[in-house]
């Protein structure tokens, strides 16, 4: 079955805004605003719809499981609404029950992009029903995506990047650990499950390249650079064991250990040996932006927008931004030529007839005639 955009997509939502419960009395929804997923309730159809629903999305599209469990949240709600419009019948789906269904999440302070999801969540899921005969017409493909405003990505200038990703202490028991991981990011504009999914076979420090399986498990190498390569060695040669016999005396790996072993283990570990997860990934590149004195959100996708924007304002190509960020669609990577401000300003500067070199250029000229 051919795979389409919209099922190899991956969208995440924001951090969700939360209104007063008076504020849309009639609406399902808990003191906070809204309905959590725990109250959903769904028919036993649907559910089981859900179950086969997985399946699809997890053999067929190849989808992450954040990004399937994201989905299964966002049908599941749909399905609770669909129960208490007594809807149990998919014939009975169309785009005006859909709508309705995104009019209620917006009365309850869900934004465009959440918003966006669920209409991708919808869609594919009916496209399914679809493509297995459960329906006879696909009503999500009439339904078009809520339009929002684009955020510019959050970068760092180069100054404060070298900063950040320098800032662990190198004396500090996992200090070697935290600063390959900051320079890796910086180095290869890894997305933080890529890092986490990364394994000490993945990473070729010889001829200086790594190895990612990114969204829709689509793999790509990345060249990385001498000093993330020079952090890296570090962290293999005089932490990383001593990590892995942890892990050994935990039982969360079983001896022996050899080289092909230890090899196919994560590449970054915690404390005591186990897989590194998303969230101490995220502690470490916020406690290191507390300490730096860098203000706002500072998280891992930082460092992956300024690896961009920097590649881009040192004059890469987009098409190479593209391809070294694992983007499908160059739509997504073009949104980084719009934080150029300071190559523009220089061009402009530079060529425009009224730009500040032409006319100090010209001021100049005059005062030697």
């Amino acid at each position: 079955m051919a795979r389409t955009s919209q099922q190899t997509e991956i969208r995440r939502a924001p951090r969700e805004r939360h209104l007063p419960n008076s504020q849309h009395p009639h609406s399902p929804t808990d003191a906070h605003g809204r309905k959590t997923y725990a109250d959903c309730r769904c028919s036993p159809d649907f559910e089981r719809s859900l179950e086969a629903f997985r399946v699809f999305q997890n053999v067929e599209c190849g989808l992450a499981a954040n990004t399937i469990e994201a989905y299964r949240r966002d049908l599941y709600r749909f399905g609770d609404f669909l129960r208490r419009r007594s809807i149990e019948t998919w014939e009975h789906i169309t785009p005006q029950i859909i709508q309705e269904h995104l009019v209620e999440m917006t009365r309850c302070g869900y934004r465009e992009t959440t918003l966006a999801r669920h209409v991708v969540a919808v869609r594919m899921w009916l496209k399914w029903l679809y493509w297995t005969k459960h329906i006879t017409h696909d009503a999500g493909s009439l339904v078009e995506l809520p339009k929002g405003w684009q955020r510019l990505p959050h970068t760092l200038n180069l100054d404060r990047t070298i900063e950040l990703v320098t800032a662990p202490d190198l004396n500090h028991p996992l200090g070697l650990r935290d600063r390959a991981i900051l320079e890796l990011f910086y180095a290869a504009g890894l997305r933080v499950s890529e890092l986490c999914g990364l394994t000490a076979g993945d990473v070729n420090l010889n001829i200086g390249y790594v190895r990612c399986l990114g969204k829709g498990r689509r793999e790509r190498v990345v060249p990385v650079g001498r000093k993330a390569r020079d952090a890296l060695e570090a962290y293999l040669d005089h932490l990383r064991p001593n990590l892995l016999e942890r892990s050994l005396r935990t039982g969360r790996c079983k001896a022996p250990l050899t080289r092909v072993v230890a090899a196919s283990l994560p590449l970054f570990l915690s404390r005591t040996g186990g897989p590194l997860d998303r969230t101490a990934v995220w502690r470490v590149v916020r406690r290191e932006a507390k300490r730096m004195g860098i203000v706002g959100q500072v998280s891992p996708h930082t460092l992956r927008h300024s690896f961009a924007t920097h590649l881009l304002e040192g004059g890469a190509d987009l098409r190479v931004v593209q391809e070294l960020l694992g983007h499908v669609n160059i739509n997504t990577t073009q949104i980084y030529t719009h934080v150029q401000t300071k190559r523009l300003r220089e061009i402009h500067d530079r060529c425009h007839p009224l730009g500040a070199e032409q006319i100090e250029a010209r001021r100049r000229k005059r005062l030697r005639e």
